[in-house]
Order: structure tokens, then sequence, then C-alpha cells
């Protein structure tokens, strides 16, 4: 017999945990070796036990989603990562895919779809939500069509904002007022139609603007 798929299951609702331990647990090729309530833990969870696979839930506390998702690539690259969450907003799952994510499954659909993200994901292969993915692909050209609407300054302001700077650290660095920032952010929130900093990160990832 071949080795069981080595599981963390990452989700700040301890029901939710519960819940998803006893579905994996019906799979006799699936071992769900550690849980995490939190994305600290989620990351010193991969890191200890090195599982096949990461089920992330992107809403816990204690960082961001995305961040944990490029921390845990970054660190374990072994371990695919399938995200599990309620955003069916195509934006967080483009961030999560570029981020280096295998699968993306939503809560409301999550039982036979978990599975075969986390068989595709040990495989090496990529799971997306089919509904997520229909949408995802309408809106594509949408989004190229606004790659190159940032001015140089607001893409200058756009990756501090991704790094977790301050509108006053943001305005220090780049020597401006902080209400030049505040007016720099606005525009960018309008031109991306994105309104939240993990928003914001999202469309930074997506884009490889924190590896200019």
């Amino acid at each position: 017999m071949s080795e069981p798929i080595t599981v963390v299951l990452a989700d700040d609702h301890a029901v939710v945990r519960a819940g998803l331990r006893l579905l994996l647990a019906a799979e006799d090729e699936i071992d769900v070796v550690c849980e995490a309530g939190d994305f600290p833990g989620a990351i010193a969870a991969v890191q200890w036990h090195r599982p096949d696979v990461c089920v992330l839930d992107l809403g816990m506390p204690g960082g961001t989603g995305l961040g944990t998702i490029a921390a845990l690539t970054g660190s374990t690259p072994e371990t695919a990562i399938v995200v599990l969450t309620m955003q069916d907003d195509p934006a967080f799952a483009r961030g999560a895919l570029r981020g280096g994510a295998l699968g993306y499954v939503l809560k409301e659909a999550a039982d036979d779809e978990l599975l075969e993200a986390i068989r595709a994901a040990a495989r090496g292969d990529t799971y997306l939500n089919p509904r997520l993915g229909a949408r995802l692909a309408t809106e594509s050209g949408a989004e190229r069509a606004r790659d190159d609407v940032l001015t140089g300054r607001e893409l200058d302001v756009l990756r501090r904002i991704a790094l977790g700077h301050t509108n006053v650290e943001i305005a220090a660095q780049l020597v401006l007022s902080v209400r030049t920032v505040e007016t720099h952010r606005a525009h960018i929130q309008s031109k991306l139609n994105r309104s939240s900093r993990a928003e914001l990160v999202g469309y930074a990832l997506e884009h490889k603007l924190l590896q200019a």
C-alpha cells in the first residue's frame, strides 16, 4: 500500500475542524496529523510536520491568508496548500493560486470537492471550485485591462501598502504628505475596484508587484 496523504487542518472554528477531521478520517488514504486555529499556528504546524497538504482557511487571526500562503510556499514548498474558504470573490482565488496554493474550495461545497482537491494537490495538480472557475474565466479579460491603469507613484504606494506600512510610514518613505498618500490610496482603490487592504495585497501578489 502507498503512504497516506498527510494533512494539516487550519481553521479558526473548532467545530469546523472537527467536522473536517471526521470527513477526512473516513478516507483510508488521508491522515490528519495536526490542527491549527490561527495563521502562526498553521505555519508552525506545517513547518514541524511537513505534511503533503495543508488545508488553509483564509479568515483566521494572526495574519493574512495570502501572506501565510507566501510564507508556507517559501519555507515548505513540498507541502501543497488547499484553501478552504467562504470567500467566493475571484480576486481572492487568483491571489491564492498565483501565490502558490494548488486548491481553492468553497466551504459551501466542501465535502466531495475538498477530498478531490486534497488528492489533486498531493499529486501536484490544481483544483478550483468549478463555479468560481467559470467566474474567473469571464473576468480575466477585465482584469488584464486594468493591469496598466496605475501610475508609477501609485504603484510605489501600493507596494508599501501590501508590505503592511501605514500611511504615515509611506509618506515618510516617499517624502510625501500623509494627505497625498491618502489621496493616492483612494485613487488606487477606485481604479482597481478593491476596498480593503486584503484585496490590495491580493492584487499586488497577483501582479508580482512585491518582487519589483
